[in-house]
């Protein structure tokens, strides 16, 4: 589909909303599973799971009933996880033949062959995930007053290892095989934890029956912390992302980015990525984010003078730092809540200035990327109205506004997004210009249980992990044999956990590579002296990064199928975009202050130092120098960039050096300039109509 700016420009909130929900139906309509009475299914088992949420974050305790932490959370499996069976067929299209592939034509091909509807064997396992689940939560007061972790009833540990399988089946069909065996081989790991001669391996070991009870029944396993987490905390906030989505959210955070940078330089790629860091807010999904915005992005930017790759790069870049852009990050941001111990709230203040520093050096590359070929942007009376795009779009910014303002006020952050979603709703009837009736209701559930559901089942996958080295102990064993591997070296180890978190989230959901590195890495950083959240923090980011790192670089293989640019190419160029990823880690482990960790001077300069030292590291990389308006030689690019790194550290002595050694950079690009008495290059002779840059 390709799409100009100005024509986006000119889509009204109401035909783009209606076009997500045409694009929705589309690949429900393609997925022969989903008929209507197994679409009626999904939005009754969801409609249910998410009043059994409120049920136990208001503590409304229905029919007199106080409901155990342990049996709500079987309970809430019981309602999300099903909808894996229906959903996720047994096989899926291989990731060579899905490339660069619409998402109904792998859904046509995944189902060839079938009848329409849910197959008989999938209803077995569905039917039969539900009957252990609801088992699991009638005997919920058992299970924690007679230990049947440890000691259970023959019937009980046959159920534990049907739904130990289950899970395994679900976290495979939600996360993929590599996902699934880590998960298996961790789960039964315990068997032989006693037996392995590698001395920092060994742990204590447990007999087949008690692994499967521990795993099914136990506090630390599939209902360990993580899961625990879902059901107080994210089930909620995923909810506020879907609704505010399909209220119209998307299309006016588009709107605004239009009219905010749509008639600078490089504009439409300005755009996508205000609009991509918006929907990142909504989603906190690298690849969702990709296959929702970039349809209408990337043929914009291409359209305007951007090169298919760099197009691609630009939305990939953009869209990956969804995971870590409050105030709805990623679910390994929620994940933190109980790993780190503190309130969401702090999580949110921690990540703002390291997410602003992230979109803030994709913006400056983007800039002096169209400064240098002299992209123009589009004519102001194309784009919609700054003010006419704010005053349309109040219940947006409200709902926004109230969800952070009752975050920090509220008394119970997991009822909050409760209430915003109400507010939404109650928007959404009463706005005439938004069609908002049974069948848009129908939609938006059936996208909240497939979402929900997705999480979920990789939730209580991923906790086999956790159960499997919290079982034998061997997960505080790890981090202190790796402090002294590294012989007490912050940076060793800090390069040692960038090492590992990559390779595993390569192959692993950022989630599940949280998870792991939460218990084995993040202890190690924190016993050395870095704060706990910027170690937490730091496992995150650098998760993250393999969407847009080769070999695997998921976000940007989407991006790449819908440029039609080669996808490792793509991959490359958003490797370049998103350089401020792979620094602002190390810059946080080391100066907490800017995860917002010291008193409010510390951190406003270590804010205005890391600002200069993006705008530096972003410079070099582009090889164009905003303000001073000038292409950038190979010996200041190599400057500004070791400076940029520098200036992060926070010696007050490095920041001395390095802010000398940009001001020379600068003073000698001036000169330069001046000497050959010739400003922007030819191309930028055609722009003078526009804005030159952002800061006119």
């Amino acid at each position: 589909m390709s799409v100009s700016s100005a024509s986006l420009s000119e889509t009204t909130s109401e035909s783009a909303l209606e076009s997500l929900a045409d694009a929705s139906a589309e690949a429900d309509e393609h997925n022969y599973r989903l008929t209507g009475f197994w679409k009626a299914v999904i939005v009754t088992l969801t409609v249910a799971g998410i009043m059994l949420t409120m049920n136990q974050v208001f503590f409304w305790n229905l029919f007199d009933v106080a409901v155990l932490t342990n049996a709500f959370l079987y309970m809430l499996t019981a309602c999300f996880v099903p909808i894996v069976f229906i959903v996720q067929p047994l096989r899926k299209v291989s990731s060579r033949r899905a490339e660069g592939r619409r998402p109904n034509e792998l859904m046509q091909e995944a189902t060839a062959g079938e009848r329409p509807g849910v197959p008989w064997y999938d209803v077995v396992l569905m039917l039969a995930f539900m009957g252990c689940a609801l088992f699991f939560a009638f005997h919920g007061v058992d299970i924690a007053e007679f230990g049947w972790a440890f000691v259970a009833p023959i019937s009980a540990t046959i159920v534990s290892y049907v739904f130990w399988a289950l899970i395994v089946e679900v976290l495979r069909r939600t996360a993929g095989w590599v996902v699934a065996a880590l998960a298996v081989l961790v789960s039964l790991y315990p068997l032989v934890a006693g037996e392995l001669p590698i001395g920092f391996l060994q742990g204590i070991t447990y007999d087949f029956n008690t692994l499967a009870q521990i795993h099914a029944m136990g506090t630390e396993s599939i209902l360990g912390l993580p899961l625990q987490t879902a059901g107080s905390v994210l089930v909620g906030f995923l909810l506020f992302g879907v609704v505010l989505q399909h209220t119209g959210g998307a299309d006016f955070f588009h709107d605004l980015s239009l009219s905010l940078f749509g008639r600078y330089r490089g504009g439409s790629a300005k755009v996508a990525i205000t609009s991509s860091a918006a929907m990142g807010m909504m989603s906190g999904s690298a690849v969702s984010n990709v296959l929702t915005t970039g349809p209408m992005t990337i043929p914009a930017m291409i359209k305007s003078g951007f090169s298919p790759k760099t197009a691609g790069a630009v939305e990939a870049t953009a869209s990956s730092g969804g995971s870590i852009t409050p105030p709805i990050m990623g679910t390994a941001a929620f994940l933190m809540v109980s790993f780190v111990g503190v309130p969401y709230t702090q999580i949110i203040v921690a990540a703002a200035i390291p997410a602003f520093l992230y979109y803030l050096g994709i913006f400056l590359q983007v800039d002096g990327y169209a400064a240098k070929r002299g992209l123009k942007g589009t004519r102001k009376d194309l784009l919609p109205k700054f003010i006419a795009s704010l005053v349309s779009g109040w219940p947006y910014i409200s709902a926004l506004g109230l969800l952070t303002a009752m975050l920090f006020f509220a008394g119970s952050e997991s009822q909050v997004p409760f209430w915003v979603v109400g507010l939404l709703l109650v928007i959404a009837l009463a706005k005439p210009s938004l069609k908002f009736g049974i069948i848009e209701f129908r939609d938006m559930m059936l996208d909240a249980g497939k979402t929900l559901a997705q999480i979920i089942g990789i939730i209580a996958g991923v906790g086999l992990i956790l159960g499997g080295l919290s079982a034998t102990g061997v997960a505080l064993s790890l981090s202190r044999d790796l402090v002294a591997l590294v012989g007490e070296n912050v940076i060793l180890i800090l390069i040692a956990g960038a090492i590992a978190c990559f390779v595993l989230g390569m192959g692993l959901t950022i989630s599940a590579a949280y998870v792991f590195l939460a218990i084995v890495m993040a202890p190690a950083l924190t016993a050395l002296g870095v704060d706990p959240i910027a170690a937490h923090l730091f496992v995150i980011y650098w998760a993250s990064v393999s969407y847009i790192t080769p070999p695997v670089g998921l976000a940007a293989f989407a991006a790449a199928g819908i440029s039609k640019a080669s996808p490792m190419a793509t991959c490359f160029e958003a490797m370049r975009l998103g350089a401020v990823k792979y620094v602002v880690p190390f810059g946080f482990a080391l100066n907490p202050a800017l995860v917002a960790q010291g008193d409010a001077a510390e951190i406003i300069v270590s804010t205005l130092f890391s600002i200069i030292a993006v705008t530096a590291i972003a410079c070099s990389f582009s090889g164009w120098l905003v303000i001073i308006e000038t292409r950038l030689s190979r010996l200041q690019r190599v400057l500004l960039a070791a400076a940029g790194f520098l200036l992060f550290l926070p010696e007050s002595g490095y920041r001395v050096i390095a802010t000398a050694v940009i001001a020379g950079a600068c003073a000698l690009a001036l000169f330069t300039k001046r000497s050959k008495r010739s400003g922007l290059p030819e191309p930028d002779a055609e722009a003078s109509e526009v804005p030159t840059s952002i800061h006119s």
